[in-house]
């Protein structure tokens, strides 16, 4: 073997290790990834049973904390991994359903909207300007989502499935002060938009006041 021979040779093995490094890397930051993930979908999964009822809102609705794991996911790897906290709280959450896995699928598709549309914002562009619009915008997608799910879906199905019946809901919905809900539509109106608008808002807040401190840990 003469000199170019081995130059060559020893040019294809430095290539061939900085592949292989390159390759380990990149494995490593994906379990990195996957162990984050999974630690913000179990306290995700955990903050669903801290849930508490809402003033001039019909009992069986009640707010959690859930989406603050999601959206920090979001923030900070991207809106991809806000959507899968949000698919594996709901999964790990199946076995104790109540619902018939309805109520599930309408938590994951109505936070997933929100975490999706607020990650999307700031990942174009990380900032604290970004982040605000994203939350504004992850707030009133989360609204909408929730008041079609809820008009097409949900309210259906806790009616035709479940056995519920709307003038119960409706007066259930009184009871608790809200005298403006009289049928369906004003149900979606002046209770599923009000409480998706106020729960997005408080996530919102508490995740601002949450992301700088955490943000250490996070991006560790």
């Amino acid at each position: 073997m003469n000199f170019h021979d081995k130059t060559v040779s020893s040019t294809a093995n430095g290539t061939q290790q900085a592949q292989d490094m390159h390759t380990i890397d990149q494995q490593k930051q994906r379990n990195h990834m996957i162990a984050k993930i999974s630690i913000m979908s179990a306290i995700a999964f955990i903050l669903m049973y801290l849930e508490f009822p809402v003033p001039l809102m019909p009992a069986f609705l009640k707010f959690d904390f859930s989406e603050i794991p999601a959206l920090l996911a979001a923030f900070s790897m991207g809106p991809l991994a806000g959507v899968i906290v949000e698919l594996v709280k709901n999964l790990l959450h199946l076995p104790f359903s109540q619902t018939m896995m309805v109520g599930e699928l309408a938590n994951f598709l109505i936070g997933a909207s929100f975490v999706a549309a607020a990650g999307l914002v700031y990942q174009h562009h990380k900032s604290k300007q970004n982040a605000i619009k994203g939350m504004v915008l992850g707030t009133l997608t989360m609204t909408l989502v929730g008041a079609l799910f809820n008009y097409f879906i949900n309210i259906p199905f806790y009616i035709n499935v479940m056995g519920f019946n709307l003038e119960a809901i409706v007066a259930m919905t009184n009871q608790a002060g809200n005298r403006l809900v009289t049928d369906l539509p004003s149900l979606i109106l002046w209770v599923f938009v009000p409480f998706n608008i106020v729960k997005g808002a408080l996530v919102s807040l508490l995740v601002s006041l949450l992301y700088k401190p955490l943000s250490p840990l996070l991006h560790r």
